[in-house]
């Protein structure tokens, strides 16, 4: 079976100090465990999910509309969009 893209939100903003991502959902949802594509103008990698924040807690799943914040392995930059993978 081949895996598909999805977008499903933005960056907005880069925490540099924690290498978290802070992304608005605009479509779909995003859970824990979840394969994700960041791209951009210079941004272009894969993510696993493997934590997640909505306002300074821990989250299993975001809906679309709120604001989590995940872990990123590389810097990411505001307006960069977010892709779910599916498999």
């Amino acid at each position: 079976m081949e895996s598909w893209e999805e977008e499903i939100g933005q960056v907005d903003h880069f925490y540099s100090h924690a290498h978290i991502a802070g992304i608005w959902l605009k479509n779909g949802k995003l859970k824990l465990g979840d394969r994700v594509h960041i791209k951009g103008h210079t941004t272009d990698f894969e993510e696993t999910v493997t934590s997640m924040q909505v306002e300074h807690r821990d989250v299993r799943e975001a809906d679309p509309g709120m604001h989590v914040g995940i872990p990123v392995h590389d810097k990411v930059r505001e307006h960069d969009r977010v892709f779910i993978i599916h498999q």
